[in-house]
């Protein structure tokens, strides 16, 4: 199935007829692509350097059944930027990058491709650290492990960041109910929460703990039916009724570009808030629109920044405590971003990013040669 997100994928080629690869590069500012294949192993991949001012680029592995490599090469190169300002807001010492394996991960993966990936990630010298990321699990990251130190997220040591990205989420959102109704109590709000893999489902764990009306939607029935099992007071919400739900929250936790030309024309909803990378479908454009239509936009980057830093956590030593503390920052970042767009009568994505961007030229001078 391809989504909203990957579709994008047509648009943002078509104007480069010739070597679209480094003018896209150019255009969005990447230090370096290396791209991956093996037949032996059946491995096709890309793997995306966006910004090494701060450190080096920290991002995970996404594997997804793009329909052409095309659609992968957009994905790696939005998703590689959106981590080096991700990582730049959250006050990390990391930069940006992003690696994607273009197959099926429910049929395609094996030890072999895996351990393969880690010896392309090993060939950039520490300059990117990889993770796991949408189609791939803790267990993945050892094969990967096996062929290269530069990885994070392991059985044992940090683990699966979805809990502490999730707690974030959580917290960000009750930050965006601070400004939108004065009070960040989601108690009897109403929210739906779009996709419940292993973030989204965590997340609801916390919406429910606090009382609010959760109503839940997914592609896959056994993750829906998952979730209602664990909660059976959540609603679970057709994937073709989504936009006509009346909600108070909006929580998108699967692919991105949700927030598009058709979803905003029907969107009931006073807070856009979820786990999703690239929520927006073109940043410039709906950016605008949500801040025009009046409703508060958690930049993605901003909210679901827990994942990274359990993973900084484990690169750096800390504790998991120390990770789930500082995914609670969220709330206070989220916070600024949205009172500061309110104040400026500005997008919050563009609040965002001039205050990731300002760190990276900030540290920029700091590492300057005398």
């Amino acid at each position: 199935m391809e989504t909203n997100e990957l579709a994008l994928a047509k648009d943002a080629l078509a104007k480069y007829d010739s070597n679209p690869v480094i003018l896209r590069m150019d255009e969005m500012g990447h230090e370096q692509l290396l791209f991956c294949n093996d037949p032996d192993t059946g491995l096709k991949a890309i793997i995306g350097v966006h910004n090494t001012v701060l450190g080096p680029a920290l991002g995970g592995t996404r594997m997804w059944a793009y329909q052409n490599e095309n659609e992968a090469l957009v994905d790696v190169l939005r998703l590689s930027r959106g981590m080096t300002y991700k990582n730049s807001i959250s006050g990390l010492n990391l930069g940006g990058g992003k690696a994607v394996i273009i197959g099926d991960a429910r049929t395609m993966k094996s030890e072999a491709m895996m351990r393969r990936f880690g010896k392309f990630v090993n060939s950039l010298g520490g300059k990117y650290i990889t993770a796991e990321d949408v189609g791939i699990s803790p267990a993945d990251m050892v094969y990967v492990n096996m062929e290269t130190n530069h990885v994070v997220g392991l059985p044992g040591k940090s683990g699966d960041p979805s809990p502490v990205t999730a707690y974030g989420t959580y917290a960000g959102m009750k930050a965006a109910a601070k400004v939108a109704y004065g009070s960040d109590n989601l108690e009897g709000k109403r929210v739906l929460v779009q996709g419940v893999g292993s973030v989204g489902s965590s997340l609801v764990g916390h919406l429910v703990k606090e009382g609010a009306k959760v109503y839940v939607s997914d592609i896959f029935e056994g993750s829906l039916q998952k979730i209602k099992s664990a909660h059976p007071q959540v609603e679970i919400v057709a994937n073709d009724a989504i936009y006509d739900l009346d909600m108070d929250i909006y929580a998108p936790c699967a692919l991105g570009a949700t927030v598009n030309d058709e979803s905003l024309a029907k969107l009931k909803c006073a807070i856009i808030a979820g786990a999703a990378n690239n929520q927006l479908a073109h940043e410039n454009i709906h950016g605008k629109a949500v801040l025009e239509k009046g409703i508060i936009y958690a930049p993605d980057y901003a909210i679901n920044a827990g994942g990274v830093m359990n993973c900084y956590a484990e690169v750096k030593g800390l504790s998991a405590e120390w990770a789930m503390n500082k995914a609670g920052d969220i709330y206070t970042t989220i916070l600024n971003i949205v009172q500061r767009s309110r104040n400026e009568n500005i997008p919050t994505h563009v609040i965002a990013n001039k205050m990731a961007e300002e760190r990276i030229i900030a540290i920029g001078k700091v590492k300057l040669p005398l």
